[in-house]
C-alpha cells in the first residue's frame, strides 16, 4: 500500500540522507508523477519540478501543463516548464526517443543551473513488468532482466515497488489532481500493447501475479548484484592499467568460462559472443574494435585502448579563486555527470589544490561513513567497473592528501562545516 510513510521508507533506502539532498521532480501531469509530487510536497525535502509540454496532443498537453502549474503554484514550488517549438525538429519517426532525449536533455541542464543532485522519476511496479517482457523478448540476458534501475545514474525511482492501483488508490484518498494521457490507451506501441492486451491476461492468471513479479523481480537483482561483484572480483585478479591501456592477462582470461569472459569484455563494447570467442582464441598481433575501443593481441595480454584516446596529464593544478567556486567542468567522465558542489575547509589543506591519480591502495575518510576505506575497497562497494575507475580523478591538496574522489564521496576530514563560510573553498562540477 502507498502511503507517505512507505513512501519515505522507500526514498530513504534510495537516499538515506534525503533531507540534507536536493532533487528534481519530473512532473507529466499523469497520475503517477502527479502522486509522485504530492508525496514529495509533505516531505521537509529541497525539491523543484520541471515539466515539459511537448505540443504534440494540442489542448491536452496544454491542459496537462495547467494541471501541473497549478498545483505548483498553490503549494509555492519552483517550477520549470520547457514548450517543444519547431526549432526543435519533432521527427516522422521515432517520436519516442526523440521525446525523452529531449526531456532528460532539459532535465540535465535544469539540475546544473539549479544545483539540485537527483532527478525523481515516477516509474512504478507495472513499468517494471512491462520493461521486463520487452527486454524478455529481446534475449538482454540477466541485466536486462532485472528490470528499472531504483538508483542509476543519478535518476532514483522511489515508486518502483508500488503497483499502479497503489497509486490510483492514493490519489483518490488524497484528492490528487492529474490528467489522463488518452494516447496511451491505444496498443500501437509494444508497451502499451503489453500494458493493454498482455499484462491483464497474466493477471488473470493470479491475483497475486503483481506482488510475486515483485519478488521475483527482487531476487534477479540479488542474483544480479552477486554474479557482478564475482566478475568484478575475477576482472581486477586479470586486469592491470599502464597509461592509457587496460591489460588483461591471457592465462587467466582462457581459464575462465564463456560466461566470464563475455561479462568481462563487453564492458569494453565487444557485445557479439562469437566475436568475442574469436577474440579469446585469436593469436598474436590480431586486432578487434568495437564502437569505442581496440583490442590488440599480444603474447602475453589482450591490450585494450579507448579510440582516440588523447595524452592525459597525470594531474590537473586548480587556482582557487575566493570570490566563485573552481569550476571542474569537464573532468568528469560522462557517466558520472551530476551537479554537485564541496565546500572544503581552507584551514586544513595547504593549496594549491590538485586533481590528481592515486593508487587505490592509499586510504582515505568517506563522507557519511564511519572511519576510513582504502580507495580500491570504495570502488568495490560502490560496484564501480575497472574502466570506470580508470577515469576518476581524486581532488587533492600540496601535500598529496585525498580531499574527495570526483564525483562519488568527500573526505570528511577536509569538509568546511556550516559556520565556516569565510574559509570555505568550494568545488563545482
Amino acid at each position: 500500500m502507498l502511503t507517505y510513510t512507505t513512501f519515505l521508507a522507500a526514498l530513504r533506502q534510495l537516499c538515506p540522507d534525503a533531507a540534507a539532498d536536493s532533487f528534481l521532480l519530473a512532473v507529466s501531469g499523469g497520475a503517477d508523477s502527479m502522486v509522485l509530487l504530492h508525496l514529495f510536497h509533505q516531505a521537509d525535502i529541497r525539491f523543484e519540478v520541471a515539466h515539459v509540454n511537448y505540443k504534440l496532443r494540442g489542448e491536452d498537453s496544454d491542459a496537462d501543463q495547467k494541471t501541473v502549474k497549478e498545483f505548483c503554484h498553490e503549494h509555492a514550488i519552483s517550477l520549470h516548464v520547457y514548450e517543444v517549438t519547431a526549432e526543435d525538429q519533432k521527427p516522422e519517426n521515432s517520436v519516442q526517443l526523440w521525446a525523452r532525449d529531449l526531456r532528460y536533455g532539459y532535465f540535465r541542464k535544469i539540475q546544473k543551473e539549479n544545483n539540485l543532485h537527483y532527478l525523481v522519476t515516477a516509474h512504478h511496479l507495472n513499468d517494471q513488468l512491462e520493461t521486463f517482457l520487452i527486454n524478455l523478448s529481446k534475449a538482454a540476458g540477466l541485466n536486462g532482466l532485472s528490470g528499472i534501475p531504483a538508483n542509476d545514474n543519478g535518476i532514483i525511482r522511489p515508486l518502483l515497488n508500488f503497483s499502479k492501483e497503489d497509486i490510483y488508490a492514493y490519489a483518490e484518498r488524497h484528492k490528487v489532481p492529474y490528467r489522463e494521457d488518452v494516447s496511451n490507451q491505444k496498443s500501437d506501441y509494444l508497451r502499451n500493447f503489453i500494458r493493454h492486451e498482455v499484462a491483464p491476461k497474466l493477471f488473470e492468471t493470479n491475483t497475486h501475479f503483481l506482488e510475486n513479479f515483485g519478488k521475483s523481480l527482487s531476487y534477479l537483482n540479488q542474483a544480479r548484484d552477486f554474479i557482478n561483484d564475482q566478475m568484478q572480483d575475477v576482472a581486477m585478479r586479470m586486469t592491470s592499467t599502464q597509461a592509457h591501456k587496460t591489460l588483461i592477462q591471457k592465462n587467466l582470461m582462457l581459464k575462465e568460462t564463456p560466461f566470464v569472459q563475455f561479462g568481462i569484455l563487453r564492458k569494453y563494447g565487444f557485445e557479439s559472443a562469437t566475436e568475442i570467442s574469436k577474440i579469446v582464441e585469436a593469436g598474436q598481433g590480431k586486432t578487434f574494435r568495437s564502437g569505442t575501443f581496440t583490442l590488440t593481441v599480444d603474447r602475453h595480454h589482450y591490450i585494450i585502448q579507448q579510440k582516440n584516446a588523447l595524452p592525459e596529464s597525470p594531474e590537473v593544478i586548480l587556482q582557487a579563486d575566493p570570490t566563485a567556486p573552481i569550476s571542474l567542468e569537464g573532468y568528469v567522465a560522462a557517466e558520472f555527470k551530476t551537479s554537485q558542489t564541496w565546500a572544503v575547509d581552507a584551514r586544513k589543506v595547504r593549496l594549491p589544490l590538485r586533481l590528481c591519480r592515486i593508487a587505490p591502495e592509499v586510504y582515505f575518510y568517506p563522507s557519511g561513513m564511519v572511519g576510513r576505506k582504502k580507495i580500491s575497497k570504495f570502488f568495490k562497494d560502490e560496484k564501480m567497473p575497472i574502466l570506470a575507475q580508470q577515469k576518476i580523478w581524486f581532488l587533492c591538496d600540496a601535500d598529496n592528501r585525498v580531499l574527495g574522489i570526483i564525483p562519488k564521496r568527500q573526505d570528511r576530514r577536509f569538509m568546511a562545516a556550516e559556520d565556516a563560510e569565510a574559509a570555505q573553498i568550494l568545488i563545482k562540477f
